[in-house]
């Protein structure tokens, strides 16, 4: 994915700060007093040597008790400034980070599939936690340094002017090659956080992807080649790093050398000047003391740079994932879809002229027609990647064809509020995914207002009641990360029950029962026959068993349908289905 340009960035800062410019303003003037307060000592060090310190010895100590009154009183104002000041930038990057995320997690759901089978999860995690947390970094501790540095240096500058003229110029001529200084490093530290960014991202990707793939990671003996990619990557991660941290050791030595000539330079004349009459000991004092204040917080604005260059990196990839839009997007004026026909069972589906083709290769079904009447079971069958899941996809719209329409009842797929059509078609995957929660849950997430009663109702329909009354909770029973605790069929049972609940009038089972033993695949079968009947129905199966229950079978190959007709009619001819079937029953003999 290319990264998001810099207006895009701009655009994602300023949405992000711009519900809390009352504390934004609030914090600003908390650190502006503040930094008044600190850079008011100087002052009262310079009065005190060339005003308070001679009355001491005529007796009069009251000037000198003021200046010290005075810088104590500066000294605790300065902290408690500071102290309001991080409260309320504080709240604003908490607030702040907790709308990104919030953000990210949203508008990942939002893309469509295409997106999420390119896009990795661990590349998404990745977005979510490092990046966010060089985010964090650079609002939390990198804003205050920049804003401090900032601010003092503007003070620091105008007191100097007016403390001794020809000595202020001559600091600001130093300006000019620390600016130098620090646009070098911005330009070379920038490459190497993107770098950076994109090594850790890859890091977190293959320990993502490698600890989902455990079990054939142990069954293949995959752990020695796994080692070896994975430190290939840190490895990377590590120079990638460690060129970053020479980018602002370099930048540290050079400015703190155009300071420290700076500084010895102005010290030797100030004391040049000082022992001709022509300046007052105590300018002299605070003139150094102010170019000390300077320059010291140098190493402090490196580590901003460092917290700046990770976190702009950090945010470019942020705004570039916030930037996609989704493949299947929401239609601006949505069509109602029409109520269910009285007495119809099911929704009519056309494809209308429907081709297809992937963004990354070429044409998967040319141009077909196929009108799928209310109500009627239709089987599709074909060797792998004949087109059969791409089909279901196409009726689920989790793809946009190519060309041609896709049709529910009379009306566009693309014309219909996703949350209509998704209501109205509903669609059972070969992975039967479960969230984490209780079996009770994951059967409502179909209709989530359903009751209890409700959601056993629709598991003694497909059969998994009695599985699920024996678990240690029976309906109420935590399932664990992925469904976990239950086996493969179970989990596929309790995926029917979701989507039978749901009620659609499409429903669509692509390979749903391949992960079922046969004693499984019957009792599954027995249901839909039922649980079928007043709908329609696309199965997709490799197991030629399930498609007894249809009304209908289309073979596809290469992505075109082959054949059409009823499971007896097909059987008896000489066709693609004829061999499959005959090629099944050998396998069974």
């Amino acid at each position: 994915m290319l990264p998001a340009p810099a207006d895009a960035q701009s655009a994602l800062l300023r949405s992000l700060l711009r519900p809390h410019h009352a504390r934004l303003w609030l914090a600003a003037v908390l650190l502006l007093v503040q930094q008044a307060a600190v850079q008011a000592g100087p002052l009262l060090v310079a009065y005190a040597i060339d005003h308070a310190i001679p009355q001491v010895r005529d007796g009069r100590h009251g000037a000198l008790v003021a200046v010290a009154c005075g810088y104590l009183g500066c000294g605790i104002a300065a902290g408690l400034l500071q102290r309001g000041f991080i409260r309320a930038a504080a709240r604003v990057s908490q607030d702040v980070l907790i709308d990104l995320r919030a953000r990210m997690f949203r508008h990942a759901q939002t893309l469509s599939l295409d997106f999420h089978e390119r896009y990795t999860s661990g590349r998404l995690i990745s977005r979510a936690t490092s990046d966010v947390e060089s985010i964090r970094e650079l609002l939390t501790d990198g804003l205050e340094e920049l804003l401090g540095v900032v601010l003092s240096t503007v003070y620091i500058s105008v007191l100097l002017i007016v403390l001794d003229w020809r000595l202020g110029l001559v600091t600001l001529l130093s300006y000019g090659p620390l600016y130098v200084a620090i646009r070098g490093y911005q330009r070379r530290s920038m490459v190497a956080y993107r770098r950076r960014s994109t090594a850790i991202a890859a890091v977190i990707v293959k320990f993502t992807e490698t600890m989902n793939g455990v079990r054939p990671v142990k069954s293949f003996r995959r752990e020695v080649p796994n080692d070896a990619a994975f430190e290939e990557l840190n490895h990377r991660h590590y120079r990638a790093n460690g060129d970053a941290i020479l980018e602002m050791a370099r930048y540290v030595v050079g400015s703190r050398l155009i300071a420290n000539v700076t500084v010895a330079g102005i010290v030797v004349w100030g004391a040049y000047r000082v022992a001709g009459g022509a300046m007052a000991l105590g300018v002299l004092a605070a003139f150094v003391l102010y170019l000390r204040r300077l320059y010291d917080p140098i190493d402090r604005l490196g580590m901003f740079l460092n917290s700046y260059q990770s976190a702009a990196a950090s945010l470019e990839k942020i705004a570039g994932l916030l930037a996609q839009t989704p493949g299947v997007p929401e239609p601006e004026r949505p069509v109602p879809l029409p109520p269910a026909a009285q007495g119809r069972p099911g929704r009519e589906v056309v494809f209308d002229r429907v081709s297809f083709g992937y963004r990354t290769g070429g044409e998967v079904l040319p141009a077909f027609d196929l009108r799928l009447p209310a109500g009627q079971t239709v089987a599709v069958v074909g060797a792998t990647g004949a087109g059969k899941s791409t089909l279901a996809k196409l009726l689920a719209r989790f793809y946009d064809p190519s060309g041609g329409r896709v049709l529910l009842d009379g009306v566009d797929l693309a014309d219909l509020a996703l949350a209509d059509l998704r209501r109205g078609v509903v669609m059972v995957t070969q992975e039967a995914f479960l969230f984490s929660g209780t079996v009770a849950d994951n059967i409502a997430i179909g209709r989530p207002d359903a009751t209890r009663e409700e959601v056993e109702a629709a598991a003694r329909a497909i059969g998994a009641h009695d599985f699920i009354a024996a678990l240690p909770d029976g309906y109420d029973t935590d399932v664990r990360k992925r469904g976990g605790r239950i086996s493969a069929g179970q989990r596929q049972l309790v995926a029917f029950a979701r989507a039978l609940l749901a009620d659609p009038g499409v429903l669509i089972l692509d390979e749903a029962t391949s992960s079922l033993d046969i004693p499984g695949e019957r009792a599954v079968q027995h249901a839909m026959r039922t649980v079928l009947t007043g709908r329609t129905a696309v199965v997709i199966a490799h197991r030629l068993s399930t498609v007894a229950i249809a009304d209908r079978v289309l073979v596809m190959s290469d992505g075109r349908i082959v054949e059409d007709g009823t499971p007896a009619a097909l059987i008896a001819g000489q066709g693609h289905y004829a061999r499959l079937d005959a090629a099944w029953r050998d396998g069974l003999a």
